[in-house]
């Protein structure tokens, strides 16, 4: 009997799997020390803060969650930049006074140490989202024909069983799209409040 149940665990063992949680995809900053800080305009950072309550403040007023996505779009597709910081795929309103093109917009997001697991995570979604609806807009601009969109070629690109060819159509129009939105999502450490 003995014998039985430790084949029978060697055999659960053997082929059980084991689903690790893939996390939240982010590129860490490179361990280079920078000495001399970029120095970055007060119009090109867009600020969100999320307290213990759960309520967000973007840009200094309150907002929900619903409308954070659309508010970082319009901060990201602002374009207000003049002469060499000038955006021209940009299509937003081109306010001198919110973000000079993509490329030097930033979206700053901190938190408290009581805000929930689950706020925090949607207003990362809703960040996320707006980068990647811009790049969806802008690939189907670059790839009218294929039909995809940003998110759907990135998935192609990375799915195993597509073949070299087709990667090495895919990159530099991916690439491109990247280097008109560069996903610059900054978090601060989160504070405590009392």
């Amino acid at each position: 009997m003995a014998d039985i149940a430790f084949l029978l665990l060697i055999f659960f063992l053997v082929t059980t799997t084991i689903e690790t949680d893939s996390g939240i995809n982010r590129k860490l900053p490179p361990t280079d020390e920078v000495v001399d800080p970029p120095i970055i305009k007060e119009r090109n950072i867009f600020t969100v803060v999320v307290n213990k309550d759960n309520r967000l403040l973007v840009e200094e007023e309150l907002m929900e969650i619903s409308d954070l996505r659309q508010a970082a779009i319009a901060f990201l597709d602002n374009g207000g930049g003049k002469d060499e910081e000038a955006c021209d795929y940009c299509q937003g309103k081109r306010d001198p006074s919110s973000s000079d093109n993509p490329e030097k917009a930033i979206i700053s997001l901190k938190n408290d140490r009581e805000t929930s697991y689950k706020v925090y995570i949607a207003v990362q979604n809703e960040l996320v989202a707006a980068y990647n609806d811009l790049r969806d807009r802008e690939y189907a601009k670059i790839d009218q024909f294929s039909g995809l969109t940003y998110r759907e070629a990135q998935k192609r690109y990375n799915d195993p069983r597509t073949s070299a060819d087709d990667k090495a159509k895919l990159k530099p129009k991916l690439d491109e799209v990247k280097a008109k939105f560069p996903q610059k999502l900054s978090e601060a450490e989160p504070s405590k409040t009392n």
